[in-house]
């Protein structure tokens, strides 16, 4: 009697396997690559130092990401998605508009002290080719934007006093973003205890007594 073939138990990867074999294959690609840039600088960087890291030849790198500019492009981005996500569940939160600006500080901090927020800050847009750097450009707008927006929301509630908005944007960014440059990994503190320890300082200045 012939043995009915199961297709539970092919040697064979079905679509669905190839597909998350790719998907992890590329996100290792891009991790050892943001750490990288992180570490040595973008130009210090080449992609047979990613591909040797990995234990792999540069071609694959092309076949999962491109030239060295699109594995650039690609990390900035999700950096920065990350910190658009970060601002919608902020504006979605309950609470005040206060409650939702602090929020969004705190994971602003805790993202740019990760491997992709780290290389948002420390990437110069000098550093793309023109199309990408344009792109670059746009998200980062799209972050102020973002921010600014909680900031008047929280104005707007009066759970924050009337202030310069585009002013007090540039001041949290800037103070936030420094922990992209100064931060090491593996301290002695969580990057989420420092965020909140940041903010907690931030939001003391604004924050009605």
């Amino acid at each position: 009697m012939d043995t009915v073939f199961d297709p539970s138990q092919s040697p064979f990867p079905s679509s669905e396997e190839k597909r998350s074999a790719r998907e992890a294959k590329r996100a290792a690609v891009l991790r050892a690559a943001v750490q990288m840039f992180n570490e040595r600088g973008f130009h210090q960087t080449s992609l047979d130092d990613v591909a040797a890291r990995l234990g792999i030849s540069k071609p694959t790198i092309y076949h999962y990401l491109g030239n060295k500019d699109q594995v650039l492009l690609e990390c900035v981005t999700i950096g920065l998605g990350q910190l658009i996500e970060a601002a919608e569940q902020s504006r979605q939160s309950a609470g005040s508009g206060a409650d939702r600006l602090v929020a969004f500080l705190v994971r602003l901090a805790e993202i740019n002290m990760d491997d992709f927020g780290r290389c948002v800050i420390r990437t110069g847009d000098e550093a793309l080719a023109p199309d990408s750097r344009a792109r670059f450009r746009a998200l980062k707008r799209q972050i102020d934007t973002d921010l600014r927006g909680l900031i008047a929301a929280a104005v707007a509630d009066r759970s924050i006093a009337h202030c310069d908005i585009k002013l007090m944007a540039f001041t949290l960014a800037g103070a936030l973003n420094w922990p992209a440059r100064w931060h090491e990994p593996g301290g002695a503190l969580a990057p989420e205890a420092i965020a909140r320890q940041m903010v907690a300082i931030l939001a003391a200045g604004f924050l009605p007594r």
